[in-house]
């Protein structure tokens, strides 16, 4: 069973002459070249799998500067780093074959709380929730809400200038950056914040690379100021990558964190971020309104729009049914009575809040009356969920629902690749009719959830990736796509950012394009930034965008895997990277071993992408693990190989089987992600597959029989 290493992917002997220049200057954080981690930071929450070439987990800031200063260096020229937080994001935006920058194991602490002024100062590695419990005694919090608060760190939100739901309201995470600390190519550090025009002129005059950024940032705006005003869509999730729609504000100041946010780290290192927090509303209500259709629900959203609530989300049959089926259904059924004459069939959630109790429940009122009223649109009917508790419990479904929908039956599962199309709201129904029509053209389901009051709906085509003809779908669809949203006036990338559809930049940025290539040129002019993503230098005219057929997905590697053993190894082959299990949480029973740690090897998620790997190179040697399994049942048929193999092992044999034994020696069996798991990834019960085959090759330590003998003593 023995599943040597078969790296798949190019190795850069630069990467590993950096990595041991880094070590000879002082790199205080960890350097990993180890297969299997790697292999877990190949994925994250999208359809691709990119193998890096090694994984660097700085300390402090200094250790940042050290890497941005030696990749500036002439040997290391070829060598690509790419900055990555939660790893929660659906386009490969930190996917990469170069060398991952993690920011978030180290750098993560609240450096300071400003109660009085309302800002907080971060590191680029804490995590929203995290943030969020520590501003919960001073009644304050940091806005842009996520799915995926609970492990999104701030670094990535900025990366990504991440928003959901609220934002009509709260805005976008762009709008509460008071100010970032990036660290650029060549180790300088570059403070931005909103400048008046001398201080801007002021900084131009500089003869270092912050100089240089900003004579470009200026020439920018003087140049192509009516193509900005063209070209970047009126739209709350104007979510373009250098937001240069944002450079110049309306009172002349200029501010380069309108296109750092967003920049999915192709500029710079984001080691420190500066946010403004409000106040917590002391009241909220949410009014849960029923549709015996989908389409019904977003039509009607586009009506209630116009009473002013903080937000509406909308939830379709599809999604609303996994979150029936699912544990989280218990706390909020009360909220969604069936009618068994009348199925549900999409729902709205309509938000409102404020401090002054007595008028916000006159609003609710008047909204309910409204409701009442209106007969354009069939409703089933509403309840009321008062109190931020029950408000949280009722999100709380619908954040877990975007990860129930990688846990429906069969090998077709919901796949995120134009999920957050943005469109003006008025034309959200219309398009979303079109989009449908799309889909059922190539015979697809698919489930649809979102914010509606933005014009942003998350649309999940179901595909069998394992299956070449419906991964092929995945170009077409993605081109439709594209055209159709820019027919309705809006973008293919309305709120997770570009990743690996970048391709379509040029398309729709036309001349204004050239802009953007002189930006990243400023900042990297050799792309070694997540290259491939965003913009390419206008430097470097043979450097291109990475298309969205180009690199490796997972479904091929997973198609190499018998259909007999992908059954068998069903509850860690189906993870899909959601990172649920990254949950910052203290109080959170999911998954101990990742929270003592803080190494993504040991998670459900790592553990899980540690066997998927060991089962494909398994099926690569031509081992048979159902059939070794079989013959494996007698504790002393071939002892003595076994001694012999671990012997082997002691005197440093390569066998990935090793790396994957040290993940599951640190689980606990203690099932927290068999039940908070949304997708159910199992870890003890394919860590008890993976450990009898791997005892069939290697004896057990002696302290396993210690243990095993504890009772009988």
């Amino acid at each position: 069973m023995i599943a040597r290493l078969s790296p798949h992917e190019v190795k850069n002997p630069a990467c590993e002459l950096f990595l041991a220049r880094l070590e000879q200057e002082g790199f205080q954080g960890e350097i990993a070249r180890d297969h299997g981690l790697r292999t877990v930071l190949a994925t994250d929450n999208s359809i691709y799998q990119r193998l890096p070439q090694a994984a660097v987990f700085p300390r402090n800031v200094q250790d940042v500067q050290l890497l941005a200063r030696l990749v500036a260096l002439a040997p290391f020229s070829s060598v690509v780093l790419t900055p990555r937080g939660g790893g929660t994001g659906t386009n490969g935006q930190s996917l990469t074959s170069g060398i991952v920058v993690d920011l978030s194991r180290h750098m993560n602490g609240i450096l300071e709380i400003n109660v009085e002024e309302r800002w907080v100062r971060v590191q680029s590695g804490v995590v929203k929730d995290q943030l969020n419990a520590a501003l919960k005694p001073h009644g304050l919090f940091f806005a842009p809400e996520l799915s995926t608060s609970n492990r999104a760190t701030i670094g990535g939100m900025i990366n990504t200038d991440a928003s959901g739901q609220g934002s009509c309201t709260y805005g976008k995470t762009r709008d509460h950056v008071l100010a970032l600390s990036t660290i650029l190519i060549g180790g300088e550090r570059l403070d931005s914040a909103p400048l008046e025009p001398d201080q801007w002129q002021a900084q131009a005059r500089r003869e270092d690379k912050v100089g240089a950024i900003h004579r470009c940032a200026s020439q920018i705006v003087e140049q192509y100021a009516e193509l900005i005003e063209y070209t970047f869509p009126k739209l709350n999730r104007c979510l373009t990558g250098y937001d240069l729609a944002h450079l110049q504000e309306p009172n002349e100041r200029l501010n380069l964190n309108s296109v750092l946010c967003g920049s999915e780290g192709s500029l710079g290192f984001i080691v420190e971020a500066t946010l403004n927090v409000l106040p917590v509303p002391r009241y909220s209500i949410l009014v849960n309104v029923r549709y015996a259709g989908f389409m019904d629900a977003l039509r009607d959203a586009k009506a209630l729009m116009q009473l002013k609530p903080l937000s509406i989300e909308t939830v379709d049959s599809k999604v609303l049914g996994l979150a029936m089926n699912d544990i989280v259904w218990h706390g909020v059924a009360e909220y969604f009575p069936q009618d068994p004459e009348v199925s549900t069939l999409g729902i709205n959630l309509v938000e409102f809040s404020g401090d002054d109790e007595a008028a916000l429940l006159q609003r609710v009122d008047e909204f309910v009356l409204y409701l009442q009223r209106d007969t354009r649109v069939v409703r089933l009917g509403h309840t009321l969920a008062v109190g931020a508790q029950a408000v949280q419990r009722v999100y709380a479904m619908r954040k877990r629902a975007v990860g129930l929908l990688g846990n429906v039956k069969g090998s077709a599962r919901p796949q995120p690749f134009v999920e957050d199309t943005a469109v003006p709201p008025e034309h959200l129904a219309d398009f979303i009719a079109q989009f449908r029509e799309l889909l059922d053209s190539h015979g697809l389901e698919y489930g649809m959830f979102g914010h509606v009051d933005a014009g942003v709906l998350h649309v999940r085509p179901i595909l069998d990736m394992k299956d070449p003809a419906q991964a092929a779908l995945i170009r077409p669809i993605s081109d439709a796509v594209a055209e159709l949203t820019h027919k309705h006036g809006g973008l293919l990338w309305g709120e997770h950012g570009k990743g690996l559809r970048s391709q379509y930049v040029p398309d729709y940025f036309g001349e204004l394009y050239p802009a953007l290539q002189e930006l990243k040129a400023a900042f990297d002019p050799n792309n070694q930034l997540n290259p491939g993503k965003i913009a390419t230098p206008k430097t470097l005219p043979d450097a291109r965008l990475t298309r969205v057929d180009e690199v490796r997905l997972r479904g091929e590697l997973d198609r190499t895997i018998d259909e007999r053993v992908w059954s068998h190894y069903d509850a860690a082959v189906h993870c899909n990277g959601n990172g649920a299990c990254y949950n910052f949480d203290p109080d959170d029973a999911m998954c101990p071993s990742w929270k003592g740690t803080r190494n993504r090897l040991h998670s459900p998620k790592g553990r899980a992408s540690l066997v998927r790997e060991w089962l494909r190179l398994q099926g690569q040697q031509g081992v048979d693990v159902l059939e070794v399994a079989l013959s494996s049942r007698s504790a002393l048929l071939g002892l003595p190989r076994r001694a012999v193999n671990t012997l082997a092992r002691k005197l440093g044999q390569k066998d990935f089987s090793h790396e994957v034994y040290e993940a599951m020696a640190g689980c606990l069996a203690c099932k927290s992600c068999a039940g908070q798991c949304p997708v159910k990834v199992n870890v003890p019960d394919f860590r008890s597959r993976f450990l009898q085959l791997y005892h069939s090759r290697y004896l057990r330590p002696l302290k396993d029989y210690l243990i095993g003998s504890l009772e009988y003593t």
